[in-house]
């Protein structure tokens, strides 16, 4: 019986996806072995979205965390973490949302981005009328080209200017290299590399201007073991505690395996070579290309169209797989997949023996 096989897989209903710990588990101790120093990992959790996984993470030592939105914020302070970066611009009304949040659980140290003065004296002002101040990560734009400031004087001076802002608290860099995925490490890091050099210099700056050396967070999953060797860098890779087909033909040389898998069936045979499985648009993320989903047990099946509901693709003889069947998928890309279901299944010992909200899926939890 192979590891993603389940004993009680007709208890099951499909489109599902599935969590497996122990796989979990070897995952975040690798992470840690890559890195060595556990206090430098500030893991995304927009993977898993799930207050569980971060349980595991947190046994593991690992306290610091990134988020993407505001149920993911809150989802970490539920959990009790010590430090929580939304590594998000907050304007309108996430600002005070996220002064909900912070409020709501004090015990842990919520922090944002920001890229722009106007935005930092609106946040400030949010916090600086309850008598608080929420540390700020300047956002630097270091080739992604989606939000952040460029590197260089301009930058220099908006981070001189948030030291004199009341109601919020300059503390470090935030530099997300996500356009740099190459499948070959040499061009990767070299590309990496090349993407710090000005974060570098600015750090140097900040010190230079008599201003605090400034925290830096870096990087994402295809980077991380090129930040890892830096010791004055912060990783926040997201996707290792899960993984997917995506990372697992592009970013070859990371270890991490397979700990989810979505279970689809066969609900209509159409001819000699093409099968209907129950897998839409809404069971995997649809944003990539065909294929979006490499079956572990029917490797050759390749897809041949997709809608909402349903899943064409052909095989090399379908009375192989009669209707009923059970296909187990991994992903292309697993953050949205995540979240387009409310709950995981957990297995363990090849039986599903609990499921797992994926709680932080939604717009809002409380706040």
């Amino acid at each position: 019986m192979h590891w993603y096989d389940l004993q009680n897989i007709a208890q099951i209903d499909s489109p599902a996806i599935v969590l497996y710990p122990d796989r979990i588990k070897e995952n975040i101790q690798q992470l840690i072995k890559m890195i060595g120093d556990v206090s430098r990992l500030r893991p995304h959790v927009k993977t898993s979205k799930t207050a569980e996984v971060v349980q595991l993470m947190q046994e593991a030592g690992i306290n610091k965390y990134k988020c993407a939105t505001i149920a993911e914020a809150e989802m970490l302070g539920m959990a009790g973490v010590a430090e929580a970066m939304l590594a998000y611009q907050p304007v309108g009304p996430k600002i005070f949302r996220l002064l909900a949040v912070a409020q709501k659980y004090p015990a842990t140290r919520f922090s944002c981005l920001v890229d722009n003065e106007a935005t930092a004296v609106a946040i400030a002002a949010t916090f600086a009328a309850q008598q608080l101040s929420i540390p700020v990560f300047m956002d630097l734009n270091v080739g992604m080209n989606r939000t952040g400031i460029k590197p260089g004087k301009a930058a220099l001076e908006l981070y001189t200017r948030l030291h004199t802002i009341t109601g919020i608290t300059p503390v470090g860099l935030h530099a997300y290299d996500g356009h740099i995925h190459d499948t070959e490490l040499a061009v990767r890091t070299e590309k990496c590399v090349k993407a710090f050099e000005p974060v570098k210099a600015l750090v140097q700056q900040i010190k230079d201007a008599g201003l605090p050396a400034p925290l830096v967070v870096a990087g994402g999953t295809p980077t991380f073991s090129i930040h890892a060797a830096n010791e004055a860098v912060d990783c926040s890779p997201g996707t290792f505690v899960l993984w997917d087909e995506g990372y697992r033909q592009h970013i070859p040389e990371q270890p991490f395996q397979f700990a989810a898998v979505l279970i689809t069936r066969v609900i209509a045979v159409i001819d000699d070579q093409l099968l209907c499985l129950d897998l839409g648009h809404k069971s995997v993320a649809a944003e990539n290309p065909q294929p979006r989903v490499f079956f572990l047990n029917v490797p050759a099946a390749t897809p041949v169209s997709q809608n909402e509901e349903h899943l064409v693709v052909r095989v090399e003889d379908t009375s192989l797989y009669p209707v009923g069947t059970v296909f187990y998928g991994v992903p292309y890309h697993i953050c949205p997949t995540m979240a387009l279901y409310e709950k995981a299944y957990v297995a363990s010992d090849n039986t599903c023996m609990a499921n797992w909200r994926i709680i932080a899926r939604d717009r809002s939890i409380t706040v």
